[in-house]
């Protein structure tokens, strides 16, 4: 059922490809790419072998507050403590179209290339999540990396890297400016995340624009449900900006996130021509290989499987 809403989005997506903003200028090992070229598929994706986990943790008392942890082992990389990423996976915020199982296939690319994975599952809007509880989901999860990361073998002093796709990419920019929430806010919390690079896979980072967008993969209700008029403390461009670098990724024919969303934002963006939404968290793309690429550098690592 879930494969089959998520090819439903990516459908309506290639419906309205039309839609895409304009992108930055391609690489030179891109202009060759075929534009007629069939986009990745859920399916493409969802039936491939899929990793798992090294454990899961829970940071809270329902079954969907749990982080799963990606641990990179071997003689190759030593006991650690590893560098690791913040994970926050998409699904139109939404628990019945996508949940943290969605992102193994890039978290154990990162673990094979000696980075850890601290991916975080919270409670969509159709799941007793929305606002506030997405959120403070989130937030908890986090923290808890920062308090007892060290516990599972990873480095948790800067940098710290969160990275999200679709709307956990909303959810990873709106991490990172929770820190300019009033002292006292609930969302805020007590001792929230640090982060130094947010990266946004095809994010939606703007909750009100998306209210206006009916006709959207992802609809306006759950934008609507996960701010419930709160915009100035859940949508990441009504809230301060953070000390972090923010670094969107996006596709130019992807029509779920075209480059319109991250250039209405206006943070840094890098635009991958011929691909689309699936592809940003498919291990053997081009446009993760950007992004992987990114993240090995934050943390001074080479990539080891070239």
């Amino acid at each position: 059922m879930k494969q089959a809403i998520i090819a439903g989005l990516i459908g309506m997506a290639v419906a309205v490809a039309g839609c895409a903003g304009p992108s930055v200028k391609p690489l030179p090992t891109e202009a060759a790419v075929d534009a007629a070229k069939p986009l990745m598929t859920w399916k493409d994706l969802l039936s491939r072998p899929k990793p798992a986990p090294d454990a899961t943790v829970r940071y809270g008392a329902d079954a969907l507050q749990v982080v799963d942890v990606w641990k990179p082992s071997g003689a190759k990389y030593g006991k650690g403590p590893h560098p690791a990423v913040v994970m926050i996976h998409g699904g139109c915020w939404q628990t019945g179209i996508a949940e943290r199982d969605i992102m193994n296939w890039i978290a154990g690319d990162l673990r094979e290339h000696g980075v850890g994975v601290w991916n975080i599952e919270y409670r969509g809007v159709d799941r007793g999540g929305g606002y506030p509880g997405t959120y403070l989901d989130v937030g908890a999860a986090a923290d808890m990396f920062a308090l007892r990361g060290r516990e599972y073998g990873f480095k948790t002093g800067a940098p710290v890297v969160v990275i999200g796709h679709s709307a956990g990419g909303h959810l990873t920019l709106w991490l990172t400016r929770r820190w300019g929430l009033a002292k006292g806010d609930a969302l805020r919390g007590d001792k929230p995340l640090k982060v130094d690079l947010a990266i946004s896979q095809g994010g939606l980072p703007d909750l009100r624009a998306q209210t206006t967008l009916p006709d959207h993969g992802c609809g306006a209700e759950a934008a609507a449900q996960m701010a419930r008029g709160e915009f100035a403390r859940t949508s990441p461009p009504e809230m301060p900006k953070g000390r972090a670098r923010e670094l969107q990724f996006n596709n130019d024919r992807d029509s779920i996130a075209p480059p319109s969303f991250g250039a209405a934002y206006g943070a840094e963006m890098v635009t991958t021509a011929g691909e689309g939404h699936a592809e940003l968290i498919a291990p053997d793309t081009i446009s993760w290989s950007k992004q992987r690429a990114v993240i090995l550098k934050a943390f001074g690592l080479k990539d080891a499987k070239k």
